[in-house]
């Protein structure tokens, strides 16, 4: 039987969660990979994220992405499990892959860009989801 310790680093070699994937997106060290279907990825994505929806990961990931690339692929976000799938499909073609916990859900509540039409926009963060900096003393406000 697996310990709790090994089941957790285990879980966490293979998750990421958004505010690293903000940190790390435009240093080139993973390929960011929106797993939804097109009507989903019309709605908002990443910017900067390819589109691959995971029933379509098997058969188009390896004419798009190399194989010693890192992947980071997500979904809609913590209700929806397509970012476990399409992770699952892109460990069974031998990709070095983690899931961005949250999702494209949580990417917007912390504030992040969401490309829409070909524009980036934001919107405020989710003060429950996000520590935010008090507009007066630059003091980060405590979460509720």
């Amino acid at each position: 039987m697996e310990s709790a310790s090994a089941f957790i680093l285990a879980k966490l070699r293979h998750e990421i969660d958004v505010m690293a994937v903000a940190d790390a997106l435009g240093r080139g060290a993973f390929v960011l990979v929106d797993s939804r279907r097109r009507e989903s990825w019309d709605h908002g994505h990443v910017p900067g994220a390819l589109h691959l929806p995971t029933a379509e990961v098997e058969s188009r990931a390896p004419q798009l992405i190399p194989l010693d690339r890192k992947i980071v692929v997500y979904s809609w976000g913590p209700g929806c499990n397509g970012s476990t799938l399409a992770a699952l499909a892109f460990a069974n073609l031998g990709y070095s892959v983690q899931e961005m916990m949250g999702g494209i859900e949580y990417w917007a509540r912390n504030g992040l860009p969401v490309e829409i039409s070909g524009r980036p926009m934001s919107s405020a963060a989710d003060p429950l989801v996000t520590a935010q900096k008090h507009p007066v003393d630059g003091e980060i406000a405590s979460k509720p």
